[in-house]
């Protein structure tokens, strides 16, 4: 080997480097993370799950260890409202999610949500946000969206869109608009197969693409992709590895000039079939900047990673250009980050904008100073989400736990013997074990209140019923306090 081809080796390491996104266990820097930092690795995504975030003042701690090596993205799946990891992955977030803004339909509140959320996320050190997501959630049996959509109508959900977008930015965090092109069309889970977005370039335009339009307009730094299949475009390739996606549709159609990054390429619909390292040159040749690899993809994937890409440059199947090009990309983000500062955190507008999405209908109970048996009905929730909890019961400190096993109703009903009875689902039309023992309690006790603390597609006609339209602690004091279970 020469020195040219040594110095042309080192040079496609660096820039390979400034790709990848790994992630790591535990709440401090392994030591192989610090040396790659130092050569100038792109930077790492947080996971809760794998113990990132064991509380805020840990995590600002890590950041902060993290920057004495390099000068990385710290990016990190912070939605509010059901997908949350800062800190509210154990309590609950203190934001309601996009499902319960786009019921307000207030975007000057949405974007006071997303500002005191980014700048929380400012204060430990995340610089990176892979959040709004602006899926336009046209599929109610969607398993991965739902109340992380602002809502069905492709306008609401693009002013909403626009309004996350600068709230965020304002906070000096970079925004990420996701899954592009579009996942709210789907009724499969990207992390276990490749879901079928079924629209042509016409649907897309009036329906998908509409709040990206509008992200872009507002000047997003980032848009992620999802590993959707769209045949008309992508011809049976995941949009995440497709020229015809990310190059054609979101670059030339869309005119985005941003930085994209990958969903994590360790989903089934990424690289199942292919592996991640394959994934990750996929990606690059098809015009993304950063690659998300995963949430237990560490050491070994980063560097099986690296060795394809430089191998994928040295056969000339990846242009050395194609990685300059994504380098120029991410400086310049990185120059955009240096040159903002901070917003104030506001965690009051969190209730408030969750108080303001309740809608009940019917007359709600008063319940003469006797409190209601609240039953919670099990609901298994995704990936994407996580173990969140959620709920009543911490207003509720009687509250019962079903999952409409036989007999259930019964006993039920011999506990609620003199008191008022609240019967909490979630996703109730995805759930046929909710519905069932929802319907078999409403019958002998009409009194009943529903609650639904996901999106309100179900509803018992005879019941009082209210909706939260999500499942974040905010949502969950709303209710609450709607139900007269805590002072306003």
């Amino acid at each position: 080997m020469t020195t040219d081809d040594i110095a042309t080796t080192e040079e496609t390491l660096r820039l390979a480097r400034g790709t990848l996104l790994p992630s790591f266990p535990g709440p401090a820097a392994p030591g192989w993370l610090l040396d790659e930092l130092a050569a100038g690795l792109g930077g790492v995504t947080l996971f809760a799950l794998t113990g990132n975030v064991p509380s805020p003042e840990s995590l600002a701690a890590l950041t902060a260890q993290m920057r004495k090596a390099g000068d990385p993205f710290v990016t990190i799946d912070e939605e509010g409202g059901d997908v949350t990891r800062l800190g509210g992955h154990l309590t609950g977030s203190p934001y309601p999610g996009n499902a319960a803004l786009g019921a307000v339909d207030d975007p000057e509140l949405t974007r006071r949500v997303y500002r005191s959320l980014g700048a929380e996320l400012a204060e430990v050190g995340v610089n990176f946000n892979f959040a709004p997501s602006v899926d336009v959630n046209t599929a109610d049996d969607n398993p991965v969206i739902g109340t992380r959509s602002f809502g069905p109508d492709p306008a609401l959900v693009a002013r909403h869109a626009a309004a996350a977008v600068a709230g965020t930015q304002e906070a000096g965090v970079a925004a990420c608009a996701k899954h592009f092109p579009g996942h709210g069309a789907t009724v499969e889970d990207s992390h276990l197969a490749v879901p079928l977005v079924d629209a042509d370039l016409d649907l897309l335009d009036r329906r998908e693409l509409v709040p990206f339009r509008a992200a872009i307009g507002a000047g997003t730094r980032a848009v992620m992709t999802g590993h959707l299949n769209l045949p008309s475009i992508t011809r049976g390739v995941p949009a995440t590895l497709s020229p015809e996606a990310i190059t054609g549709l979101l670059r030339e159609h869309l005119g985005y000039q941003g930085v994209i990054v990958t969903d994590a390429l360790d989903m089934e619909g990424a690289s199942g079939a292919i592996g991640i390292p394959e994934a990750s040159v996929r990606a690059l040749i098809a015009g993304a900047d950063l690659l998300c690899l995963g949430p237990r993809e560490h050491a070994e994937t980063l560097r099986a990673t690296l060795d394809a890409i430089v191998a994928a440059v040295r056969t000339g199947r990846l242009p050395a250009a194609r990685l300059a090009d994504a380098a120029e990309r991410t400086g310049a983000l990185k120059g955009w980050l240096a040159g903002n500062s901070p917003a104030e955190v506001d965690r009051a507008v969190g209730l408030e904008a969750a108080r303001r999405a309740v809608r009940v209908t019917g007359s709600l109970p008063v319940w003469n100073g006797s409190r209601p048996l609240v039953v919670e009905l099990k609901a298994g929730g995704n990936i994407a989400v996580g173990p969140t909890p959620w709920g009543l019961s911490a207003w509720a400190p009687d509250a019962v736990q079903a999952d409409g096993s036989e007999g259930e109703a019964v006993r039920v009903l011999e506990r609620a013997t003199g008191r008022g009875l609240v019967v909490v689902v979630r996703d109730a039309h995805r759930h046929a074990g909710q519905r069932e023992l929802t319907t078999a309690l409403l019958a002998a006790r009409p009194d009943t209140v529903v609650v639904e603390m996901g999106l309100p597609v179900w509803r018992p006609a005879s019941a009082v019923y209210l909706a939260t339209y999500g499942a974040a602690a905010a949502n969950g004091q709303a209710a609450a306090e709607r139900l007269g279970l805590t002072p306003a």
